[in-house]
């Protein structure tokens, strides 16, 4: 029996991250993220695998495993049980950050979820399923050991080995180690985001030391710009605000949501009862008596940080004497909005803090020798690197290449990498395809939408509005001639003017008969206007006739 390993999402850009374990009897599926826009995709909330594809790949997917709660890994889940009603295993956080999507989706109450330890071994069909704790920015994030017919398989999921774990749980390198011993590993598929970073990503309990050193000095208002669910960061902020005797204002939905579930959850310990105070009680305390958790350090644009630094914000306003603090790393793709909210905290009179200058952050992924670590303390047959961009990808096969590593191979989403008598193979590959979420549309933004976005965005729109009559073609109305993001409406006048002459040129041209055929006219105007443009200003718009018939 041959096991299919298949892509879903993850390998060649970082998130959408999911994978299907497949042995033709049963099926299971690591993780189901989302993917955040880039800058082509203009109006797109987040983009998510099309799981519809499954239907036909693996009709008998038994189960979703997920490693931990980061949306990259979580956030396509309710769409994934829009084509499947399977069960949900993951540990209690997980699970906890979970319900919140599935809440959005009316799917809490029918999604069937199942708490797990973090070293839990259970079985799902043919898969003999063990967790294993990893170390990363969220609490409560596990690996998973499956074995089946075809051999044990290692899926690392996001991780770090971190020397000084703050809930106490070191990454199961250990455990690892001692499976390779006694039984030996197939395949490792293992997390490749920092693979470009040499030497060790720094302990997670060196921000809240360097937070707690900020606290302390610091004798106005702390702004502290973080991801809500780096549950062991806000831990370490809230701990340090209050040994520095501050009290601690959270802002951002998904802040105080994730916050609320992790103390519900025991997950996150309060020093004091009253630590916490409601952002608008800030403005009432002395400038040296509050800390301030955020969301936003990306930029987003409607983001409580984004409005404080544009002064939008209902309740907090910065000013001279305040100090930002953005406790994350630079997502590629968000520099210069990034870049945009710091200028704007300097020009508020602000100090800001933030990676490239302060150590205010550390990655919760693995760096090279850390991943050497795993490589060698797994010592598979065969290595394929996951979640990355390809370069990454490929870096990372080079290093587990350089270890010894016997078999190394490089995946695309889609590609059918299959697992018979222990050899590895790529007989082909399955179109995986991945739908654009847009408010309520699922799927109905595709490729050609964005294209036109794009495209108006960067040459603007001209529409060119007739009505004739449907029996004799004579023109009753028009042309009527809009534009918009070509040129300002001061200025457009004789421009617009003249684009309506040559309109009612190509009309007389056209003769009364020939008007009824619609498809004739549009494809005349939109050569004439486009023509009449080009040669005026050297611009290209979007033409746009609308004919009508009356």
């Amino acid at each position: 029996m041959t096991l299919r390993v298949i892509p879903m999402g993850g390998l060649g850009e970082i998130g959408l991250n999911c994978m299907l374990f497949d042995d033709g009897g049963s099926a299971l599926l690591i993780d189901a993220g989302l993917l955040f826009p880039d800058d082509t995709m203009l109006g797109v909330d987040y983009v998510v695998p099309d799981f519809s594809v499954l239907r036909e790949t693996a009709p008998h997917l038994g189960a979703l495993l997920l490693t931990h709660g980061h949306e990259d890994h979580i956030g396509a889940v309710p769409f994934l049980l829009r084509e499947f009603d399977i069960p949900i295993y993951g540990t209690r956080l997980t699970l906890g950050l979970l319900r919140h999507r599935l809440a959005e989706h009316q799917l809490e109450a029918s999604a069937r979820l199942f708490p797990i330890a973090r070293d839990a071994r259970f079985r799902i069909g043919n898969f003999d399923v063990e967790a294993f704790p990893v170390c990363h920015s969220i609490p409560d994030a596990v690996g998973y050991v499956m074995r089946s017919a075809e051999g044990i398989f290692v899926h690392t999921g996001d991780f770090k080995i971190d020397p000084f774990p703050l809930d106490g749980v070191p990454t199961g390198v250990e455990r690892l180690r001692a499976i390779s011993a006694s039984e030996g590993v197939t395949a490792l598929f293992s997390d490749s985001t920092n693979v470009e970073r040499e030497g060790v990503s720094p302990p997670e309990k060196f921000v809240g030391e360097a937070l707690a050193e900020i606290f302390g000095q610091t004798p106005g208002r702390v702004v502290v710009g973080m991801f809500s669910s780096n549950l062991h960061r806000i831990q370490e902020a809230i701990k340090a605000a209050y040994a520095c005797g501050r009290r601690v204002a959270l802002c951002g939905l998904s802040m105080v949501r994730n916050v609320a579930t992790a103390i519900d959850l025991g997950y996150l310990a309060l020093p004091s009862p009253d630590i916490l105070i409601p952002v608008e009680e800030a403005v009432t305390l002395p400038d040296r008596a509050v800390a301030v958790l955020t969301t936003g350090s990306q930029g987003e644009p409607r983001s409580a940080l984004t409005l404080m630094a544009l002064g939008e914000h209902k309740h907090l306003k910065v000013r001279p004497g305040d100090t930002i603090v953005l406790s994350s790393k630079f997502i590629p793709g968000n520099e210069r909005a990034i870049a945009g909210v710091i200028n704007r905290f300097f020009l508020a009179g602000a100090e800001v803090l933030y990676e490239k200058i302060s150590e205010v952050h550390v990655s919760g992924h693995a760096s090279v020798e850390e991943l050497r670590t795993m490589i060698t303390a797994v010592r598979p047959v065969n290595f394929v690197p996951v979640h990355g961009e390809p370069r990454l990808l490929v870096r990372h096969r080079n290093l587990a290449r350089a270890e010894g590593v016997p078999h190394v191979g490089l995946l695309r989403n889609g590609d059918v990498l299959a697992f018979s008598g222990g050899v590895m193979s790529i007989p082909g590959r399955i179109e995986v395809g991945r739908r654009f979420v847009d408010g309520k549309g699922i799927g109905d933004v595709e490729s050609l939408v964005l294209k036109d976005r794009v495209h108006l965005s960067q040459v603007g729109l001209v529409m060119v509005v007739l009505a004739f009559s449907s029996t004799t073609g004579e023109l009753l109305y028009g042309p009527d001639i809009v534009t918009r993001g070509v040129v300002t409406e001061s200025g457009s006048e004789a421009l617009v003017e003249g684009a309506r002459d040559e309109v009612l040129r190509a009309i007389e041209e056209f003769g009364a008969d020939a008007r009824t055929d619609t498809a004739e006219m549009q494809t005349a105007i939109r050569r004439v206007v486009r023509r009449y443009f080009n040669k005026r200003i050297e611009r290209k718009p979007m033409i746009v006739p609308v004919l009508l018939e009356l």
